[in-house]
């Protein structure tokens, strides 16, 4: 409530210091609450043409435009100083107000140009603001983010570069304020360890009213939920915290003498949401939903749902003796990094036959069939012992990436019966979600220190899952996805460039991101 309250007592700032701007400049006061029109009448007044009206109708370039208007509505009541151009741009709220009741008249730039600046302080203007200016874009507008790795190919690929709207389910506010401009978490060439941030202050979490809601097969940008505690020596969450304590206890991993494929796991740190690793994921169940996984089908309250035609899976490839698998693979839309750990990990067989295997899509698959060189295809199931460790790594959870679950997605509001053996599912929901603590006693749950059968979620939750089923660290291995973490919907991809091929994917530029 105190945010939405913040809110309106910005735009009441700002709307209240263009009411006595624009009665200075001569036009009609209330045409400052009348939207479009006070932007037809503020371009104006400050000597810009209808370029401007057109930008200031365009999401994340009405921000940059507006900040420029406050900017030039200081220049044309000859307020020129650079430390007052400067605060003009730090709080418009404030500073509209004091222009306009302020003692200084308006001149008309048709008449009398704005005075002339240097163009060493125009250049340090510029760069000012725009530093200034990106932090509410990249907040509440829209942000740029590369896909790093292939668990979502066949549908995103590495290289896409995409839009990613923060308005589609919309804007949290920024919650921790004390960060550098255009660096996440880390400082560039730290190699993530030294962070961009101040941890304090730090605000609750507050999400504006969006465009929408989170729908099922939405590519979802997302802080990563296992991102909390992160280990000095893999701060993108290669290997997580959890984990670590999973393989060595927790006494070896705070103490510092655990090492993961003999290196140090280095110094253990928290960080933020909002500053935790961004992953992006596709949006499988929604709050409220049963989940589960059969034979790589994806049932949702028991019923199978469709599942994306460009996923894929691991499939056995057996070529024939004396051929090279490359150039088939390669036309089969493989990645070469695919394609080369195929082939150092290939078996062969006496009659020389080679044996692989490679994600594919179901389209690949069958193209791969016809061709006379493949002598077998099929589907590598990933059977319930494997090593992999998966959500909620718990006794009793006998679960693998193609066979896994039921499992209940909380939903905001919901009451969740809570019994011994279900409570691994939802302990972080309970206590790192939604910071309660917990502990069992004498085989009794405690909440808070009081006995516990049931317990009341206060937010929705969500299952992600990546489109490369057997090559995508996803909420199979580390649970829900809080609300709170959500960024935004993948909407675009502006570029797209191929590291196999070279150059750019230009059937790829501008194409939808969150298509199925």
């Amino acid at each position: 409530m105190i945010y939405n309250i913040l809110l309106i007592l910005v735009l009441a700032g700002i709307h209240f210091g263009l009411w006595f701007i624009f009665k200075k400049a001569g036009r009609a006061p209330w045409k400052s609450l009348v939207p479009v029109w006070n932007i037809v009448e503020w371009v104006g007044l400050c000597g810009k043409n209808w370029t401007w009206i057109a930008g200031m109708l365009i999401p994340g370039l009405n921000i940059f435009l507006f900040y420029l208007l406050v900017q030039e509505s200081a220049r044309v009541f000859r307020r020129n100083s650079f430390w007052e151009q400067l605060g003009a741009i730090l709080c418009p709220p404030v500073y509209l107000p004091l222009l306009g009741l302020g003692p200084w008249q308006y001149v008309d730039p048709e008449v009398e140009k704005p005075e002339e600046i240097s163009s060493a302080r125009d250049w340090a203007e510029a760069v000012i603001f725009a530093l200034i200016a990106v932090i509410p874009i990249r907040g509440f507008v829209f942000e740029l983010y590369q896909i790093p790795s292939s668990s979502m190919e066949k549908s995103l690929l590495v290289g896409d570069h995409l839009m990613v709207s923060k308005l589609a389910y919309g804007p949290r506010i920024i919650q921790t304020p004390l960060s550098l401009p255009l660096m996440h978490n880390s400082l560039v060439g730290t190699d993530g360890r030294v962070p961009s941030y101040l941890g304090w202050p730090h605000f609750s979490y507050h999400r504006f009213p969006g465009l929408g809601k989170v729908k099922r097969y939405d590519a979802v940008v997302f802080n990563f939920p296992a991102g909390d505690t992160i280990l000095g020596a893999f701060p993108g969450g290669q290997y997580t915290y959890y984990q670590a304590v999973q393989d060595f206890g927790r006494e070896a991993v705070l103490g510092g003498t655990a090492r993961y494929m003999g290196q140090s796991l280095g110094e253990v740190k928290t960080r933020p949401v909002d500053k935790r690793e961004n992953y992006i994921k596709r949006c499988i169940g929604l709050p409220g939903e049963d989940l589960q996984i059969i034979d790589q089908a994806v049932h949702i309250n028991g019923q199978p749902i469709e599942t994306p035609a460009e996923a894929e899976v691991i499939y056995n490839v057996a070529f024939a003796a004396g051929i090279n698998p490359t150039r088939a693979l390669d036309e089969a839309n493989v990645r070469y990094e695919d394609i080369d750990a195929a082939l150092r990990n290939a078996d062969r067989d006496p009659a020389g036959n080679t044996y692989l295997q490679v994600p594919l899509t179901q389209a690949a698959a069958k193209q791969l069939s016809f061709k006379s060189s493949v002598i077998g295809i099929e589907k590598v199931e990933v059977p319930a012992d494997s090593s992999q460790s998966l959500y909620p790594n718990a006794e009793g959870f006998n679960w693998s990436v193609d066979n896994y679950g039921p499992i209940h997605i909380p939903a905001a509001g919901e009451t969740l019966e809570l019994t011994l053996e279900n409570l691994p599912l939802y302990r972080r929901v309970i206590t790192a979600y939604e910071g309660n603590t917990l502990e069992v006693r004498d085989g009794q749950i405690l909440i808070n220190g009081q006995p516990a059968t049931t317990y009341t979620v206060r937010q929705n939750y969500y299952w992600m899952m990546g489109d490369n089923r057997h090559m995508s660290q996803d909420s199979r291995f580390w649970g829900f996805v809080p609300e709170d973490h959500i960024v935004g919907k993948a909407r675009l991809v502006l570029w797209s460039t191929d590291k196999d091929h070279g150059g750019i994917r230009w059937n790829r530029t501008f194409r939808p991101a969150s298509k199925k």
